[in-house]
């Protein structure tokens, strides 16, 4: 398949696994299926470089991410990093300083690189 080089180009490959994927599944040919393969490679490369996904800037944005990378919502994630709900609430709404208990926890139990956790401190 070709590389996606505008907008335009974007637009129509998106449109054109729509049409694909509506089939269903089931319905679709091997063919098709290549080509919803090779279209979905070529719109991921697109937009890597047009639509890049923003990194985190903050331990708040840091640990949202983890959150949604991990399929958790609040009141999980600070039984994984043995703190409090209120606590865990405080630190990603800004009222709360996060403590060294709370950074170790984020960087041993969500893999939060240590560099990142020093820079945004």
């Amino acid at each position: 398949m070709k590389k996606i080089t505008s907008k335009k180009a974007y637009d129509t490959a998106l449109t054109d696994v729509y049409k694909l994927m509506q089939k269903g599944e089931k319905n679709i040919s091997n063919k098709e299926a290549n080509i919803i393969r090779s279209l979905a490679a070529t719109i991921q490369e697109y937009e890597k470089i047009h639509q890049p996904f923003p990194m985190p800037k903050t331990i708040s944005e840091i640990v949202e991410l983890k959150m949604f990378e991990k399929k958790i919502n609040r009141g999980n994630l600070a039984k994984i990093l043995g703190i409090g709900a209120p606590k865990l609430s405080q630190i990603l709404n800004n009222k709360r300083e996060p403590d060294v208990r709370f950074l170790k926890a984020l960087h041993e139990k969500l893999g939060v690189d240590g560099n990142f956790i020093l820079e945004t401190v």
